[in-house]
C-alpha cells in the first residue's frame, strides 16, 4: 500500500510522471501544485499540450496563429516555474480533438518513450459542475483518449509497435473529478501554482488578483477534505 493512502493523501513521490492536458493552460490550474511537488521532488515530470490553444480569444479580429504563439509561450513559461522535464505540443486545432487513432498513436509513443509510472489527465466522466458550468469538450476527448491510451494500448505489443517496446503504467491520476479519493498536500507549492497561472495572462481577465485567490480557494477545500492547508484532489486508479 503507497504511503499515506489510509488517509486519503498520496505521498509518495514517482520517479517519473507524465501529464496529458488539452489547453496550454490545463494542466498549471488542474494539477500545478502536485507537480511542483513532485519536481521538486527528483520527478522527471512531462507534461503533453493536445492542442495550440489557437482559440482561445473572445476577440474575433485576433489571428489564431498568433494567439497559438502566444499561449504556447505562456506554457513554456509556466513549465519552468513548475520545474517540468520537457512540454510536449501535439499542435491539434482548439475544439476539433478527438478520441481517435492518431491521437491514441501520439500518446502511446510518448508513454513508451518516457515510461511514467504515474499519468495524471482530466477526468472525462466528470460533466456537470452545479448548474452554471459544465466541462469542456476538448478536456473530456483528451481524458478518454488518455485513458484508452494508458490501457490496453501502451501496454500491448501488438498496439502501434512502430511507437517502441510496451510499458504499463503503474496508477492513473484523474483531476477535476467529482469523485475525488486521494489528495496531494501542496501547502508548501500553493505560490509556485499561482505563479505558473499567472504567466497565462491572454487567458486572465483583467489585471486584478481574482486568479490568485481562485486558484487558492480550490485548494483550500480540496484540503480541508484531509485536513491540510491546501491540496489538489484527484480520482486514483491502480493499475499495477
Amino acid at each position: 500500500m503507497v504511503p499515506g493512502r489510509e488517509s486519503g493523501l498520496l505521498e509518495l513521490i514517482p520517479a517519473r510522471a507524465l501529464g496529458i492536458y488539452a489547453h496550454p493552460d490545463d494542466p498549471d490550474i488542474s494539477c500545478g501544485g502536485t507537480l511542483a511537488r513532485w519536481a521538486a521532488g527528483g520527478c522527471e515530470v512531462h507534461l503533453v499540450v493536445c492542442t495550440k490553444g489557437d482559440k482561445g480569444s473572445r476577440l474575433p479580429s485576433d489571428d489564431p496563429a498568433l494567439v497559438a504563439a502566444r499561449r504556447r509561450e505562456e506554457a513554456e513559461r509556466a513549465n519552468k516555474i513548475i520545474g517540468t522535464a520537457r512540454l510536449h505540443h501535439l499542435d491539434r486545432p482548439d475544439g476539433e480533438l478527438e478520441n481517435d487513432l492518431p491521437l491514441r498513436r501520439a500518446l502511446v509513443g510518448i508513454m513508451r518513450r518516457v515510461r511514467p509510472e504515474v499519468v495524471v489527465c482530466p477526468d472525462p466522466t466528470a460533466v456537470f459542475f452545479g448548474s452554471h458550468h459544465f466541462n469542456h469538450r476538448d478536456h473530456r476527448q483528451v481524458g478518454w483518449a488518455a485513458l484508452d491510451s494508458v490501457s490496453p494500448a501502451c501496454s500491448s505489443p501488438l498496439y502501434f509497435p512502430e511507437q517502441g517496446a510496451p510499458h504499463e503504467v503503474s496508477t492513473v491520476l484523474l483531476s477535476g473529478s467529482l469523485e475525488p479519493d486521494t489528495f496531494v498536500d501542496v501547502t508548501a507549492e500553493i505560490e509556485t501554482k499561482v505563479r505558473a497561472v499567472a504567466c497565462h495572462e491572454s487567458q486572465l481577465t483583467d489585471a486584478s488578483d481574482w486568479y490568485a485567490a481562485a486558484v487558492k480557494e480550490g485548494a483550500e477545500a480540496a484540503g480541508r477534505q484531509v485536513g491540510r492547508r491546501y491540496a489538489e484532489g484527484f480520482r486514483r486508479l491502480e493499475l499495477a
